[in-house]
């Protein structure tokens, strides 16, 4: 028998990747280049004269940060391990008696999360492989928008009709935005886009988002419907940060319209907007989560939660299938306290033109923070055991009941009486004076209070797992301008770098709670913010004395250039190996070479500066949603990969300033060495500054087309333009001075 064919034996399996030896003796290799490198640097310190010393000694301390955080990231990358599931066995184990599950969906912004988008999601969780009657997916909507709940209210009459299409048709992604738009979706039908269903299915679909796009433009829903139950809600004194609590359950076991086309009940559907005062903090999305977890408990109490952004639709309809392998599991899942699947974007470029695809994070990284017992928490498309998420702590002698739920309060108690008991938990003063936010459910105070509210689930003793399936769990849209892109990495990173400054910190108080390796990998995005300090020296200093004529790394005549060429070209390589193995392709990889870099030179220096300001009390925490609608100029720019630079964003001025620079002292330098006749000597000399110096030109070619050639609505703005020259010329003018 093959194996996972049997009804016996695990619900999942867990395996290592291959080529770890290999990898180790890489590793090795590399930490002894390292370790020459640190021996030249500190038996080599030059004496005072033109500022050498300080350069020399800045260099040693990029140098040492940079040996260290390589230390920290081997721990993503010693044991990566990949899990398989196997649903059969699950189905013959537990029939009927499945556990229900909860799925929230948030959203906060009409505008920058357009309705017809947020519905789409909506109707591809609703339409799981999964009983109905043991799903209830909730939509929190933080901008209390009439907008959003008129959408809602459209497909809740279109799901009547699409949920038995996906069924018979075993339609994959259940997304209808997808299924309708993208060339990916396959059915039991090979034909299926040609027949008249696809075709009617198609038009309705068309007509619900033509009709969610009109109201949006009018800004108001259609008069007539004012009178209907839920819409009555909303009054003209309303605003998105001042109205009462709204609990609506537009779908219930009760109602009429329960059922689809073929007779088969509906998941229920609930609205909340939670009570917004201008005068009551909100705590962002952590605070909706929480709410929801009040309200949900309330109303169907599920004690699995699936928790999905309102950008990243289900692409898989066993995914839920999928993450009960490992939650009953008998010999293994009782210690589970979330399923993280990965998140991945349905549109990438060919060449990931920003570097948003996160495969090699996906493909790797992540594996191998499961080796230590467990992987970041990222938000979304993360499936929860409830009491976990609810603070509670893991003991060997607590026993999960999975047959709670949902089924008994469906059938005795009213919707109107589930929404009146819930209305108060969604109330803006009900967490006050209590644990919520600091002991019970997600973590306030963080910039990426998801990340903090899987590190404490992980300090309560529970573990996590990773499923990468073959077929994607979820898809969403990423950032389609640099700007955008820059921005999402610095609350990232600034909410990373606060982890590290806190009492949570895994790297300074966590190996008491969880294992070291998980410590480290948790660090290694914590540490993100400090990388722009170091980056900041290695591509400004160099070729600030290379424009200067003075070496500041051994002679390639010497032994010494050999670790600095060794470290340089094995990373390298090692680096694009395992971006083709990720999936990437060769332009792909350079194009990820780039955004680091700017990553680094931009938004991890606001992420760090940002948290110092904070631990001075100069800076609030603040939450940025990221655009998921462009202008069509844009979104062509990006579906070309051309960089769209636009703003007139201080990101953008240092960006440009380091090209310039980059671009300025290599010329120089190398002009001072023809002139000096210090052809072959020079080149000994400074080599690496020159190859060093030429990677970051080559890598920066797109901010000098942006700066001077393109004319286009996407180039620089000529403010970033002078600002840039001016800050470059003058560093190189007061460097020759």
């Amino acid at each position: 028998m093959e194996e996972g064919t049997g009804t016996g034996g695990p619900l999942f399996q867990t395996y290592g990747a291959k080529g770890r030896t290999v990898y180790k003796i890489y590793a090795s290799f590399i930490l002894m280049c390292i370790l020459s490198i640190l021996s030249y640097r500190l038996t080599h310190i030059p004496d005072e004269q033109d500022g050498v010393r300080w350069a020399w000694m800045a260099m040693l301390s990029s140098e040492l940060w940079f040996s260290f955080y390589w230390i920290i990231t081997q721990s993503a990358r010693w044991n990566p391990i990949y899990h398989q599931t196997f649903k059969h066995r699950l189905s013959q184990r537990h029939g009927n008696e499945l556990p229900c599950v909860d799925v929230f969906v948030c959203t906060a912004d009409p505008v920058a999360e357009p309705p017809s988008l947020v519905v789409s999601t909506v109707l591809s969780v609703m339409a799981y492989d999964y009983p109905s009657e043991k799903l209830s997916v909730y939509l929190s909507d933080d901008a209390g928008s009439e907008l959003t709940f008129y959408a809602l209210w459209e497909a809740c009459k279109f799901s009547k009709y699409w949920l038995p299409f996906c069924k018979k048709f075993e339609v994959e992604p259940r997304s209808p935005g997808a299924c309708f738009f993208k060339q990916s979706f396959h059915s039991s039908s090979n034909n299926l886009s040609t027949t008249k269903e696809w075709s009617k299915m198609k038009d309705m679909y068309e007509e619900m988002i033509n009709r969610i796009e009109f109201v949006v433009r009018q800004g108001k829903v259609p008069q007539e419907l004012k009178q209907h139950q839920g819409f009555s809600k909303w009054s003209s004194e309303m605003t998105s940060r001042n109205h009462d609590a709204i609990i609506q359950i537009l779908i219930d076991e009760k109602d009429e319209n329960s059922v689809d086309l073929d007779g088969n009940l509906l998941p229920r559907l609930v609205y909340m907007a939670r009570e917004k005062r201008p005068q009551h903090h909100h705590n962002f999305k952590a605070g909706a989560m929480n709410a929801l977890l009040r309200v949900s408990s309330e109303i169907s109490n599920s004690p699995i939660i699936l928790n999905v952004d309102c950008d990243m639709y289900s692409n898989n309809s066993q995914s839920i299938r999928d993450a009960l392998c490992f939650f009953l599991d008998e010999e293994k899942g009782h210690d589970i306290g979330f399923i993280q699947y990965p998140q991945y974007f349905d549109n990438i470029t060919k060449n990931d033109l920003y570097a948003t695809s996160f495969n090699v994070i996906n493909e790797v990284e992540l594996c191998g923070l499961d080796s230590w017992g467990g992987t970041l928490y990222i938000g979304t498309g993360c499936f929860h055991r409830r009491e976990a998420l609810k603070g509670r702590k893991y003991s060997k002698d607590y026993i999960e009941d999975w047959k709670r739920g949902s089924l008994d309060k469906r059938r005795v108690e009213s919707p109107s009486v589930l929404e009146d008991r819930a209305k108060p938990l969604a109330s803006c003063t009900y967490e006050h004076n209590t644990l919520w936010g600091k002991e019970i459910g997600l973590r306030y105070g963080c910039a990426v209070e998801d990340i903090l509210t899987g590190l404490t689930i992980h300090y309560n003793g529970w573990k996590s797992r990773y499923f990468n399936p073959q077929r994607r769990g979820f898809l969403g849209l990423a950032p389609t301008a640099l700007e955008p892109s820059l921005v999402q990495f610095k609350r990232w990173s600034e909410g990373h770098f606060q982890i590290f400054l806190s009492k949570y910190s895994p790297l300074l108080f966590g190996h008491q709670k969880i294992k070291l390796g998980l410590c480290m990998g948790y660090s290694i995005y914590n540490l993100w913010a400090l990388n722009s300090f170091p980056t900041l020296t290695y591509i400004l200093i160099p070729p600030l004395f290379l424009l200067k004529g003075i070496s500041l790394f051994p002679k390639v005549s010497t032994a010494w250039f050999l670790p600095f060429a060794l470290v340089f070209i094995a990373k390298q390589a090692y680096s694009l190996i395992e971006a083709l193995y990720c999936g990437d392709t060769f332009m792909g990889w350079w194009n990820s070479q780039r955004m680091w870099v700017f990553r680094r030179i931009t938004s991890f220096l606001y992420g760090a500066v940002d948290n110092i300001f904070k631990l001075f009390g100069v800076s609030k925490l603040a939450f940025t949603i990221t655009e998921k609608v462009n202008d069509g100029d844009a979104l062509k720019q990006y579906e070309q990969e051309v960089m769209e630079f636009h703003s007139a964003s201080p990101m953008f001025v240092i960006i440009g300033t380091v090209a310039l620079l980059n671009a300025f002292c290599l010329v120089g330098g190398v002009m001072r060495m023809v002139n000096m006749n210090k052809g072959a000597a020079g080149m000994d000399a400074l080599l690496i500054q020159v190859v060093l110096c030429g990677v970051v030109v080559a890598i920066n070619v797109p901010i000098y087309e942006g700066l001077f050639l393109r004319k286009d609505k996407g180039c620089m703005p000529s403010s970033v333009t002078f600002a840039s020259l001016g800050a470059a010329m003058l560093a190189c003018l007061l460097t020759l001075v």
